[in-house]
This record gives structure tokens, sequence and C-alpha cells, in this order.
């Protein structure tokens, strides 16, 4: 089974987020546009792993504070990938460094690539004109709940469900 772990996005950077799609699209930007209800932060691409119980078990064991997260205003992209930046946070990054640090010492593979906070807009996108021009709002959330996903791969792209999730303390 394919899984990974993020965060979920409320409906206000939903909103955000498909309207910058919405700003790509009026400017005739062509690829693979992520649905509105596939939007989502990964935190850790954990791969092909036959024991989601485990994983989970591993992120309820991470305690921490709901802390926000903030859209930082702008598109970056990835080689044909344009993607919504995320801004830096302390709270964003130590938890990412604690649930790397959980994943390594109890044996679970995962991506082991530089963290980079962003939210996937469009994949195979045919990048012809810029578009740092457009602005996203920079709409905030609080993370109370992390997700753990699975990402089952078809015809139409991927279909991610969530299969689990671990709540902050409060």
């Amino acid at each position: 089974m394919r899984l990974f772990i993020a965060i979920l996005p409320d409906e206000n950077i939903r909103q955000a987020l498909a309207d910058a799609q919405d700003n790509l699209r009026k400017r005739n930007f062509s690829g693979h546009y992520a649905p509105r209800h596939s939007l989502h932060l990964t935190l850790s691409f954990i791969g092909e792993f036959s024991d989601p119980d485990r994983v989970l078990e591993e992120m309820e064991q991470i305690r921490f504070e709901p802390f926000d997260i903030t859209l930082a205003g702008y598109i970056g992209h990835f080689d044909n990938v344009l993607w919504a930046g995320i801004e830096k946070s302390p709270e964003l990054e130590k938890y990412v460094k604690q649930l790397r640090h959980v994943l390594a010492e109890n044996g679970i593979p995962f991506d082991r690539k530089g963290f980079e906070p962003h939210i996937t807009l469009m994949r195979d996108a045919d990048i012809f004109q810029p578009f740092s021009d457009i602005v996203i709002a920079k709409e905030s959330m609080t993370v109370q709940t992390i997700s753990l996903m699975r990402s089952d791969l078809g015809k139409h792209g991927a279909q991610y469900t969530e299969i689990g999730s671990a709540d902050a303390t409060d």
C-alpha cells in the first residue's frame, strides 16, 4: 500500500488554492490540476509499506500542540509541478523533524528529501509563460490533526484516502 503523512487544508485554504488554479486556467496553463478534494501538504512520503497500523501507532506517539500554517502567497515549481508555498514556521519544522526521526528509529521507510512546505496545484504543467505575478491569498489554519493517507494510482491520476490520523494535545 502506498502511504504518506499529510496535513489536510481547511476550506479557506482550499478556496484560496482553487482560486489560484482558476487563475492558471484563465492563462491557459495546461497539465493535470490537483482536484480540490485532493489538496494536501505532504510531511513525509512513505511509499509502498504493508503495515499502515504500525505507521499510525508511531504517529500517535508524537505529542504536538496545535500550530498554524499559512499560505505564503506565491506559486513555485519543481520541474513541471506548480505548487503553492507554505510559510516556514518553527512549529511545522519541529513536527516534521520529530515525525521523520520516529519513522527512521522504527524502520519505517520514507523519502529523505529536504522538507519544502508546499501544496501541489498541478502536475505535468506546460510552463510556457510567467506565473510569478499570480497572488494567492495568505490564508491560515490551525493544525489539529495529522493524517495518514493511502495513495491509489489509476488511469485518472492518484486517488487519496485518509486511513487514520493523530490529533494534537490540547
